[in-house]
């Protein structure tokens, strides 16, 4: 047990300051995985030339952090953990916080440190730019407030009891657990090894505990801040199926746009795949020169909100 000096004085910083410490450092690292992802997504626009590259992060330095980054999630991700962390988030003993969405959306403004160089934006400016690409294009009402909301996950920071271990286990690209790990994950080949799952002669089976075209409302997906939304908003909203789809499944690189886990698909998944694959270019390209206003826009997306949220108040 730690001297009892140790516990009346204790170092600092404090607590609000590590809270924005860590949420700096996870929006950096998010930003930097996106940044890869764009890439590969869209190379061509990415390497024109009458670009000034020099108002865009370093790759090569992204690219650092982000196989840093994956090496650790990689390695953590187990069955054993992704078990215990669904343990924790619906343990009995849980006492859950209660927000509205708006609400929800403030706190998050409180997570991450303002003083980030690349952008001006506050979190709740950047989320209504995303909801604002989505309904500029015409696309139906559930479908904006999915934008709007598609990253209150990140909240998972806030909340000691769920056990959250700072990066790995909230961002990054998702992938199933309790089979084989495929080789179209992000930076696989080098990075799975040191996960003890890759040995076990159940998980390291293509269908390890799953059966074929089970469905992958059936399929444990790593644990990060797409899986704790989707556990959230799931039973607490009249989203449908495909705005659920788009909330879980948005960092599922390896499935969406590579192609994997194809075996463990049931028919519903294959409209479900649709609907992320039209979600995937207002996550990545949302990001413009227009700053929202928030208060303009408030009424509109409080009337969204209340649509999609009928009891208003939502347990996290």
């Amino acid at each position: 047990m730690a001297p009892t000096a140790l516990r009346e004085s204790p170092p600092p910083p404090a607590p609000a300051v590590t809270k924005a410490a860590a949420g700096q450092a996870l929006e950096d690292m998010s930003d930097a995985i996106d940044d890869v992802n764009t890439i590969k997504y869209d190379s061509a626009s990415q390497f024109d030339t009458a670009k000034d590259k020099t108002t865009f992060r370093q790759y090569e330095t992204a690219c650092d952090r982000v196989k840093n980054f994956y090496r650790e999630q990689h390695a953590k991700q187990t069955v054993a953990y992704n078990l215990a962390a669904r343990g924790r988030f619906h343990a009995a003993s849980r006492a859950r916080p209660e927000m509205t969405i708006w609400e929800a959306m403030e706190k998050l403004n409180t997570l991450i440190d303002e003083s980030d160089p690349d952008t001006s934006l506050s979190q709740i400016e950047h989320l209504l730019q995303s909801a604002e690409a989505i309904r500029r294009d015409g696309k139906p009402r559930w479908m904006q407030v999915t934008g709007l909301i598609h990253d209150l996950g990140k909240l998972m920071l806030f909340f000691d009891e769920l056990g959250t271990q700072g990066q790995w286990d909230v961002v990054g690209d998702t992938f199933p657990v309790g089979c084989a790990f495929d080789p179209r994950i992000v930076l696989a080949a080098s990075t799975f090894a040191a996960n003890p799952d890759s040995r076990d002669p159940v998980y390291a089976t293509p269908l390890g505990v799953y059966a074929p075209g089970c469905g992958l409302d059936n399929v444990m997906l790593s644990w990060g801040h797409d899986e704790y939304l989707y556990h959230v908003v799931r039973d607490q909203s009249t989203l449908p199926d495909e705005a659920l789809a788009m909330i879980r499944y948005h960092s599922f690189y390896p499935w969406h746009r590579e192609g994997a886990y194809r075996h463990l698909m049931c028919p519903k998944d294959w409209d479900m795949l649709k609907a992320v694959q039209a979600f995937n270019p207002y996550d990545l390209y949302s990001k413009s020169d227009d700053v929202p206003s928030v208060e303009e826009l408030k009424p509109y997306y409080m009337e969204l909100i209340d649509e999609f949220f009928p009891q208003k108040v939502l347990k996290w």
